[in-house]
């Protein structure tokens, strides 16, 4: 081998160790690499960089935006709670969850679908008195799988798809790989049905740590006319939140403090929530809900604009001592105050009439430019904002779902190229105000894109210097090998680089070693292009290999046993139903 090749081979053992074994974040490391080809000569700037202009890449980019303009109006929650239902088993829970999150995570991003169905379906498993850690990690899976069955459902399959136009001016269908991807949903979907419950533990729920956190006051009133007048507590997925409970409803002037799952919701009705500081914002995402709060609604912003943010109050605040309603708070900050909590626990009686104190901590509804405006001000300590607080705009999800399903079927009848169809998308999203275009540069995930990008530097100098090729002869060297094993072999190798490193890292780094075992076979590439595809997405047994298993790690407050445990025979079920179906759809 040359010294080039050489020298590939050694980075690209350095970049797998240096992701596996330190926390030096992926896109640094990767953008690291690329550099380093360049100063050494192997690549040319140009070969170098050319992965920030491949097709795959800037099609990512833009249905980031597609993503959050959805993500905004809350089209995805307003599905969930039409489709989901009400269960009675944790099995059952499994398999209403399953098809939805399937479907939608085909025909749009599923990092983005679970991203926003986590918080849907940690509502629903209270609803059900079932633990979230027996929902969250299928979800995930079923992502993950949903995702295979179109070409824009993953990024990775979108980075393979940029690869082959790139290098051999192939174009894959949109819905090409539902061949393969659908009975894959179906049978990894099976198997989360039928063992899922057994195999995963109980891990009980975020409310055996409320009392350790801030303790609000939250008032909301129920709109007339609106989707929750006539539905109980407990059908409108009220009587057990993540972040705060209801004490009392106040029905015309008449208090109700013993609240019953089957308490029928009357239009006007006051509710009173007690929790943390992220019950306002969950209340903020059910659709049919108001503040109560008048001030809310003498904001001069529009709904797209707001947040929640809490301050601790500083002994320069000028209004020590005054009642919220004397201190005219909202006229000076241009913030409603929702709630004030001290020493940890809410502040009791009328809002209005509570009274200023130092060190108190004031929950805030208030424009997306208060906590930059105000931190360094001596009024406040601490200005903190409250993640993911934006109440969605629920009005335009109608009109976002349209936009998604225009793309899909432009793309999909041929009319339009799925990165034409993504343009045009993101642009009617941020025309038609589903997204502004601030929240629309800032919900581009620029790390991800980073990683992606520079992995190309990787794969190119794989295939020009011939590492690539040396690695096929390595994994052919083991004796005569059928196109069929080859295929297995390939898929079983990008299976577990995507267990410990990125997904569209480990795509991209298969990708000429893959085709170098084609030609060296004298076979067709395809087959093991989307094996490549699949494998890298077919990431169960870590939390690390796909992005969807680490976003549900938390809430489900899992150990990383428990992907051992499930993922395991997850990953040989769907690997080898793969594997056997792939060769079938593309012949060698």
């Amino acid at each position: 081998m040359a010294w080039e090749a050489v020298f590939t081979l050694f980075l690209l053992v350095s970049v797998l160790g240096a992701l596996v074994i330190t926390r030096v974040s992926a896109d640094l490391i990767l953008m690291g690499a690329l550099i380093l080809l360049v100063i050494t000569g192997v690549l040319s700037p140009g070969s170098a960089l050319s992965g920030f202009a491949n097709p795959g890449v800037i099609t990512i980019a833009t249905l980031y935006v597609v993503a959050a303009g959805l993500k905004e109006t809350g089209a995805v929650q307003w599905i969930a709670r039409r489709m989901l239902g009400h269960p009675r088993t944790a099995t059952g829970a499994q398999a209403r969850l399953i098809a939805p999150t399937g479907v939608l995570s085909a025909l749009m991003n599923n990092t983005a679908v679970v991203a926003m169905f986590i918080p849907a379906v940690q509502d629903w498993a209270q609803r059900l008195n079932i633990p979230a850690s027996k929902l969250l990690l299928p979800l995930s899976y079923a992502a993950i799988l949903g995702g295979t069955c179109t070409l824009i459902g993953t990024s990775t399959n979108l980075v393979v798809d940029g690869l082959l136009q790139s290098r051999l001016d192939i174009h894959l269908g949109l819905f090409e790989l539902a061949w393969v991807g659908v009975p894959l949903l179906l049978v990894g979907g099976t198997f989360l049905v039928l063992f899922a419950n057994r195999l995963l533990p109980d891990r009980g729920s975020l409310n055996e740590e409320l009392e350790l956190v801030r303790e609000y006051g939250v008032e909301v009133e129920v709109e007339s006319p609106g989707p929750l007048v006539g539905r109980t507590v407990a059908e409108a997925g009220l009587r057990s939140l993540n972040y705060g409970y209801l004490t009392e409803i106040d029905r015309k002037g008449r208090l109700i403090t013993a609240v019953e799952p089957d308490r029928m919701l009357q239009p006007g009705d006051k509710l009173y929530f007690v929790g943390a500081p992220e019950c306002a914002s969950e209340l903020r995402r059910i659709q049919g809900l108001k503040p109560a709060n008048g001030s809310v609604h003498k904001l001069d912003l529009e709904n797209h604009q707001r947040c929640l943010v809490e301050v601790v109050l500083g002994p320069e605040f000028s209004a020590l001592g005054q009642t919220v309603r004397d201190s005219r708070f909202r006229s000076r900050f241009n913030a409603a105050i929702l709630s004030v909590s001290r020493e940890g626990r809410r502040v009791p009686g009328k809002l209005g009439d509570i009274s200023f104190k130092m060190g108190d901590t004031l929950l805030l509804e208030a424009s997306q430019q208060f906590a930059e405006q105000y931190r360094f001000r001596r009024d406040f300590l601490l200005v903190s904002a409250l993640n993911d607080s934006t109440p969605p705009d629920f009005s335009k999800a109608p009109l976002a779902l349209g936009i998604l399903l225009a793309m899909v079927a432009a793309s999909a009848s041929g009319l339009l190229s799925i990165l034409e169809a993504a343009f045009l998308a993101a642009g009617a999203m941020i025309g038609s105000r589903c997204i502004t275009a601030s929240r629309a540069r800032r919900s581009v995930d620029l790390p991800v894109l980073v990683v992606i990008a520079s992995s190309f530097a990787l794969g190119t100098a794989m295939s020009e210097t011939g590492a690539a090729q040396w690695v096929a002869g390595g994994l052919l060297g083991f004796g005569p090998l059928t196109p069929w094993l080859a295929l297995a072999l390939v898929y079983l190798l990008t299976a577990a680089f995507t267990e410990v490193i990125t997904n569209n890292a480990a795509a991209v780094l298969m990708f000429p070693i893959a085709l170098a075992v084609s030609e060296q076979l004298g076979v067709n590439f395809i087959p093991f292009a989307v094996a490549v595809m699949f494998a890298a997405s077919a990431s169960f047994i870590t939390p690390l290999g796909y992005q969807t298993n680490l976003m549900v790690y938390g809430p489900g407050r899992y150990q990383f046993t428990d992907y051992i445990r499930i993922g395991v025979p997850l990953s040989l079920v769907v690997g080898t139903t793969a594997v056997l179906l792939i060769p079938l759809v593309w012949s060698f």
